[in-house]
Order: C-alpha cells, then structure tokens, then sequence
C-alpha cells in the first residue's frame, strides 16, 4: 500500500494550520465591535444584581431591579454622548489626547456625581406634568418607568447617528410622553415646555455668539498685532483669570449643590476674588512661558493648552454633579414610591443610585465616548487651543447668564453652539478679508466655497443633522416614552 511522502504530510499539516489561523482572525476581527456593548451589558447587569441586595426581600423588588437595569444603560448614554461636549474641543485641538481625556473626564465626572451631586431630585422633573394626573402610585412608577426607557433608547440612537443631544430635554420628553398616555394632554405644563423649546434656540444662539465674540477679542488684541508675543502676555494672563473666575463661579453655583448652597450674588464675588488670585499667579507664568518664543501665532496657541485642558476637566466635574440626576432621577422616583407607597414632589437620592449613575457615566465614556468626541471636536469644524478655549469658556458665561435670567438651557446646546460659533465666525471672517482685498462677488463667493471646503470650516452636513436631532429630541422621546408606557400598563394589568 502506497503511502504519502513525508513532505506532502508537513505541507498538508501547514495549509490547515494556516487555514485555522485564518479563522481565529476573522472571529477576532467580527468579535471586536462586541467587546464595548458586551462590557457595558455586564455593569448594567452588575446595577439590576446591586439593586436586588438591596431590594431582594421586598415584594415589588423586581420592579426596583428593572428601573436599576434601565438607569444604568441611561448612564452609559448620557457618558457616551454628554461627555464629548466637555472633552471634544480639548481633543480637537490636540491640547489631549484621546486616551488623556477619557481618564480626565471619568474621574472628573465621578468625582462631580459623587461629591457635588444633588441630594434631592425632583421627581416631575422641572414641573413638566401635574403631580395630580398621576396621583396613584402604580401609575407614577410606570410613568417615570417610560420615561427612562424612553430617553435613554433616544440617546443611544442619537449617539449611534453621532448627534449629541440634550439628556435633560431627552428625559423631559420622556417624562411629558408618559403624563400624555397616562393622563391625557391636559397633564402636561405648556408654560414650562414653552420655556424648554425656547431653549432650543437660546442656548445655541448664546453660546455661539459668547464663543465668536471671545475669538473676535483674541484675533483683534493679539494675534494681529504686530508683536504677538508681547500682547500675549498682556492679554493672556487676563483671559487665564476671566476663566478661572467664569468656572469658580459656575461650580459655586450650579455644581456644589450638596456641600453648600449659594446664591447668584456670592457665586459672582467668589468667581471675582479666584480670578484677581490666578490672575496674580499666571501673569509671571505666562510671561516666563513666552520668553524665547518665536513672534508666530503657533507659539501664541501654546499658551492656551494648560488653560483649555484645566477648563475641560472643570466643565466635567459641574456636568457630573448637574447631569447625574438624568440617569438617576427617575430611578430615585421609582426607589422611594415603591420603598413608601408614594411619592413626593422632590426625594432623595440613595447613595448606591447615585453610584450606579456616576459609574454608569464613566463605563460609557470609556467604551462609547471617543466617537461624539471626535464629532465635536474635529467634525464640525476644525479647532485649536485658542478656539477650543473660547468654547469653553463660552460654556460657563452663558449657563451662569441663563441662570441670572432664569432661562432654562441645555450645557450640550450650548458647547455645540460654541463649536457652531467659532466656526461660522471664521467662515464671516474669511469673506471679510477676501471682499477687503477687492475681489468681485462672484470671486469671493467661488474662493469662500473652496476655503470652507479646504479649511473645513463648518461642515453643513453635520450642522443639519445636529439641528434636526435637536428639534426632534423631546417629541420623540415623548413619542417613545408613550408607547413604552403603554406596553407596560398592558402587560402589567
């Protein structure tokens, strides 16, 4: 009986092994996309096994357990798609990098939510709906059910289009649907979802013109001058301590709620004393900085990294204190009317939910975070330490301003319109020089269409995707959260 020469056996042998390696690669390859959402399905499972220790001998803690489950893949949500606002300009403008930055705003996020996050929530969420129309608790729990399901299915898909979008209207809707299909139109209060709307626009429009006027400052004082390292230590040091001041006070204010409660007036002396103090401290810095530096608008941006990555962190601390309440409010509701028989207008928040919510935030981050980042920070226009700075910035004067005048605003509103700002601010800039040097119109339109598209000055795709999730974020919300209601009235009864 003839046999196969040795050779051929080892050939043989090799094809297979090269053949089984191939298929380890391709399972490697298709398993990747599943390592993030199956990482993030293990912590929301993690919440639902928390809330058992904690409810698991009471009748209704199967109840408690899905609103667990649900407020932890509503905390993933809101740290896959909240956080790029914070962090994205840093990292469009390389001041860091994108490993840098999700450490920095995971810490600073928890350390917001744990530290500074509120004690109480209010569970009618700004008094959307009327605490009578949903007067029995089995309805309420239900309700505020919906509207957590809801909001947190519409943020998802919006992160999945790579629109960031507001959580707070995202739970409003999902709150406003869920009164409708519980109680009828006449649950809901127009008056304050007339404010909400308005809000839609206000927040944009003042963070945009905030961020462009703060641009407009730093073209005109500094990097037009003829000796711009001279003007950078005037204006520098000033700027540095403008913001240092803006973000003392907007932490007083809105994001050390639970350690101490301060009022306009004294967040703004305390915001004046920390920017007299840093500006005392940075003028000698930046001065010390400077020395040597080429006269170049590269060696001014330097100038701005520090500023731009310390602002960055101090935005993610305030959105984790103000923010957690999204992910966890509605769960708090669920917690206390189902512990008490009832609820109130306003409930605390035990500590192990507020846990799930700030963890909830990092594990989203971490796993989902890094596309919103890049589309706010690159995508919609093209940023530096100078502009990305300017946003920032932004941010903080415009949300200290809305709450002077008491006008509800959304913080992503309001850093994406700064984006949106600076961005159009160069296009206006741009057609400005080019009509100065004498060229005709149809010349300088023809040249402004080829710089926007060459500078990437605002892409006009991710602009109207944007707008368009923005109008629609708390109809369709309201839309989910009603159809979720629904189901689960059904199912139960």
């Amino acid at each position: 009986m003839a046999t196969e020469p040795q050779g051929s056996q080892w050939k043989t042998l090799d094809k297979d092994l090269n053949r089984i390696s191939q298929v380890e690669l391709a399972a490697t390859y298709v398993a990747r996309p599943l390592v993030a959402p199956g990482i993030a399905l293990a912590f929301i499972v993690v919440a639902g096994a928390v809330a058992a220790v904690f409810f698991g001998q009471q009748p209704s803690s199967f109840v408690v357990i899905a609103a667990a489950v649900f407020g932890a893949y509503m905390a993933v949500n809101i740290g896959a798609n909240d956080v790029a606002n914070n962090m994205g300009p840093a990292v469009g403008a390389n001041a860091l990098t994108m490993g840098g930055a999700i450490v920095i705003a995971a810490l600073c996020e928890s350390a917001g939510a744990l530290l500074a996050g509120g004690d109480v929530v209010s569970t009618i969420s700004k008094g959307i709906i009327d605490p009578a129309s949903v007067a029995d608790t089995r309805i309420f729990i239900w309700a505020m059910m919906a509207a957590l399901v809801s909001s947190a299915l519409w943020v998802n898909l919006a992160t999945w289009v790579g629109a960031p979008v507001s959580t707070t209207h995202s739970v409003v809707g999902g709150v406003m649907g869920a009164g409708i299909a519980a109680a009828g139109l006449g649950a809901v209060n127009w008056s304050s979802m007339s404010m909400i709307a308005a809000s839609w626009v206000i927040s944009p429009v003042l963070g945009g013109a905030v961020a462009a006027m703060f641009l407009a400052f730093i073209k005109a004082r500094i990097l037009y001058q003829d000796d711009k390292i001279a003007a950078s230590r005037t204006w520098v040091p000033v700027l540095v301590g403008l913001m240092a001041g803006v973000f003392a006070a907007y932490l007083a204010l809105k994001g050390l709620k639970k350690i101490i409660s301060i009022d306009m007036p004294v967040a703004l002396i305390i915001g004046l004393v920390t920017g007299l103090v840093v500006y005392a401290i940075s003028a000698p810095l930046i001065r010390r900085a400077s020395e040597g530096m080429e006269n170049r608008n590269r060696s001014v941006k330097t100038l701005f990294g520090l500023p731009l990555v310390l602002s960055a962190a101090l935005l993610s601390f305030a959105h984790g204190a103000n923010d957690v309440a999204n992910a966890v409010g509605p769960l708090a509701a669920i917690v206390h009317a189902t512990e008490f028989g009832g609820f109130e207008d306003k409930v605390s928040i035990p500590t192990w939910v507020m846990i799930i919510g700030a963890f909830g935030i990092s594990f989203g981050l971490f796993l989902f975070g890094p596309k919103l980042i890049r589309m706010v920070g690159s995508q919609i226009t093209k940023l530096n330490p100078m502009r990305a700075y300017c946003v920032a910035l932004s941010a903080a004067i415009t949300v200290i301003v809305a709450s002077w005048l008491g006008l509800p605003v959304s913080s992503t509103h309001i850093a994406v319109g700064g984006v949106f700002g600076v961005g159009f601010y160069r296009e206006w800039h741009m057609e400005r020089r080019l009509r100065r040097i004498g060229a005709k119109t149809g010349e300088v339109k023809r040249i402004a269409k080829e710089e926007r598209r060459r500078r990437k000055l605002v892409r006009r795709s991710h602009f109207m995707t944007i707008v368009a999730a923005w109008v629609i974020t708390v109809p369709a919300a309201a839309l989910l959260s009603g159809i979720v209601f629904w189901v689960l009235n059904a199912f139960v009864n």
